[in-house]
């Protein structure tokens, strides 16, 4: 398996200790709604979970709260509730909406303000090594202390300068000494440490959190490409100080940015679609291939058309699923899942392995017009979707009114005890056509199928008997029939 990485510069073979794999992923700051940008990002990560686990390795998975910072705060204080009563709200969506697109949840979920404790130790120990220091209430990281700060970035220090100023109040060493714990201003939240009652930096909790969790050497330390400078750079240079050991990170991974037009999209630029809005629309399943059919480091422009038309494509995934009983040779589903192996073991190629599974889905198809076995392909298919995250079930459709079927059957001579029920009376209407075709009354069975059209039922005639459904808008839950 060979995996790109940012510290090198190129894909390198991927090892991992035990056969556990640690894996920490940036999470989200909770103060609005989560947007289709971090679905990308943790779509993303969920499918490069998943294939670790499918390769038989177990994945300790370790992603974070930012609970406490300036946004919020500001929010919070606009809304008259407080910082926590705002990141609570927003985290309990976060998880709604992460559960709706079917990713795993990580095995901890740690917050910056409950662990305060383990970031003053590690400031302490900074301070103590020679590495960071307390100026007014402040304590920064000495950039100067770390003799391959940039390294992540490619950036050297003397380059950095370049609109590079201390703020108003700062009293920093050098322009691009970081932030560890900040002093709390008047009618902020704060705890207490030995240098001010504040509140930790940015960069610091990731460091805290991912060693506290994972230990000192992370195998995978994952996020969007717009952290890898300044905050994963400084991830590294505060942990590699700290802990004297070297690498922090095995393989530090980062996918590209959707983008809304020219911009990313992005909570602080106000330009987002949230993922809400698109599951109202759309299966997660959809999102899911649109995000997934591109390889996970390039940039991604977002398009509401490109993701009906992934609807569109799930719904012949879908259809290579219904059950058919064939007596030929079976489809060579085993060199499917070979193939899928090699292209994701080349650094997680999702957009290949996308185009794998609509070539299989093309292949099931066209051996169940011939007639052949294709329950193997079935499995694999089913497999091989649930490892990319997808669940390839039918999407569940609130059935309409009963009154028009109702009338349909009264208008054909049928009686239908009560109460019907609309799928009851659907399938009546649908036994009906079966008896015309049978009596070879074509049409009068063609009549009743497109009247049943009118009525949003499209019938799909199998060698198993006639199948319907409902095409309405999408709920949670809902109907088809046979």
């Amino acid at each position: 398996m060979k995996v790109y990485n940012t510290l090198s510069g190129h894909k390198e073979e991927f090892t991992s200790g035990d056969n556990l794999v640690k894996m920490y992923v940036c999470g989200v700051t909770p103060y609005d709604e989560s947007h289709v940008g971090h679905a990308m990002s943790y779509i993303i990560f969920d499918a490069i979970k998943r294939y670790l686990e499918y390769r038989g390795y177990r994945v300790r998975h370790v992603q974070n709260f930012t609970d406490i910072d300036d946004k919020i705060i500001n929010r919070a204080q606009r809304l008259g509730i407080t910082a926590n009563e705002l990141a609570e709200r927003f985290i309990q969506r976060y998880f709604d909406d992460m559960d709706a697109l079917n990713i795993k949840r990580a095995d901890v979920y740690p917050r910056a303000t409950q662990e305060v404790q383990k970031i003053v130790e590690i400031v302490q120990g900074l301070i103590e090594k020679g590495h960071a220091y307390s100026a007014g209430g402040d304590v920064y990281f000495r950039v100067k202390s770390s003799p391959d700060y940039g390294k992540l970035s490619r950036r050297m220090l003397d380059g950095m300068m370049s609109g590079a100023r201390v703020e108003v109040g700062e009293s920093k060493e050098h322009p691009m000494d970081f932030t560890l714990w900040k002093a709390a201003k008047p009618g902020e939240p704060c705890w207490e440490s030995p240098w001010s009652m504040g509140r930790p930096g940015w960069h610091i909790e990731c460091t805290a959190m991912s060693i506290k969790y994972l230990g000192e050497t992370l195998d995978i330390h994952g996020g969007g490409q717009d952290l890898i400078f300044p905050h994963h750079e400084n991830e590294i240079a505060q942990s590699e100080c700290f802990t004297g050991k070297a690498p922090f990170v095995r393989y530090w991974m980062h996918n590209g940015l959707m983008r809304l037009g020219e911009e990313k999209m992005s909570k602080s630029l106000g330009n987002l679609v949230t993922v809400r809005q698109m599951l109202d629309k759309y299966s997660a399943d959809a999102l899911r291939l649109f995000i997934l059919s591109s390889h996970y480091r390039t940039p991604l422009t977002f398009s509401e058309s490109g993701v009906a038309a992934m609807e569109k494509a799930v719904g012949r995934l879908r259809a290579a699923l219904a059950v058919v009983v064939g007596q030929g040779k079976p489809i060579a589903a085993e060199s499917y899942r070979q193939q899928f192996i090699e292209v994701m073991d080349d650094d997680f190629n999702t957009a290949q392995a996308v185009a794998l599974l609509f070539d299989l889905a093309r292949d099931i198809n066209r051996g169940k017009e011939e007639g052949v076995a294709v329950d193997d392909a079935q499995r694999a298919l089913r497999e091989l979707g649930g490892v990319l995250g997808l669940t390839l079930a039918e999407p569940k459709l609130e059935l309409p009114d009963e009154a028009p079927f109702i009338e349909l059957l009264k208008q054909l001579g049928i009686e239908v005890g009560k109460p019907a029920g609309t799928a009851s009376a659907i399938d009546a209407l649908v036994e009906k056509r079966t008896g015309l075709r049978s009596a070879k009354q074509w049409a009068d069975a063609d009549q009743l199928r497109r009247k049943l059209a009118e009525l949003n039922v499209v019938l799909d005639d199998t060698p198993q008997g006639t199948a319907w459904k409902y095409r309405g808008k999408s709920q949670p839950d809902g109907a088809s029939g046979t």
